[in-house]
């Protein structure tokens, strides 16, 4: 797998270009890093390739559809060996309000970032999803009063 030091400037401008707008044409997208559209095209499809660009996604309004409360939530593990590790991982995966799930190094062992339609919904995903996890022996919550920066408004406001 290439190393980011193995992209040029121009690699490095269609991946900035298409994370704020992965619905550009190619043809735009051309246009804006300054090649022509085949050029582009086979630079888009190695990137692709070669793992720099994942996929494209559509990002939604949160608030729109009712889900902005956000939480995030400390884990502990009563046991860090490598198959609780694993059971905690594939288990959290199945929980959808369960936005990003990190292993920390700290005084805790995994920081979740949690969204809901709103506290009383938090409660139960806590107390009936997430507290329930295999090896979790302690949480703590954080609620969210206000999202400052976060990928919409980094996306909005440059």
């Amino acid at each position: 797998m290439k190393r980011t030091d193995d992209l040029d400037r121009i690699d490095h401008a269609i991946l900035r270009e298409l994370q704020k707008n992965a619905r550009l044409t190619v043809t735009e997208l051309a246009s804006r890093v300054g090649l022509s559209k085949t050029p582009c095209q086979l630079r888009m499809k190695k990137l692709e390739e070669q793992g720099f660009i994942l996929g494209y996604v559509a990002l939604v309004n949160q608030k729109r559809l009712g889900v902005n409360h956000i939480a995030f939530v400390q884990v502990k593990l009563s046991d860090t060996k490598t198959k609780a590790l694993d059971a905690f991982n594939e288990a959290v995966r199945q929980i959808p309000e369960v936005e990003q799930c990190h292993m920390i190094a700290a005084g805790f062992d995994y920081l979740l970032k949690v969204r809901t339609t709103g506290m009383e919904d938090y409660r139960k995903v806590l107390g009936e999803q997430i507290s329930t996890l295999p090896y979790v022996l302690q949480t703590s919550t954080y609620a969210v009063m206000e999202s400052v920066k976060d990928i919409e408004s980094h996306l909005l406001n440059p």
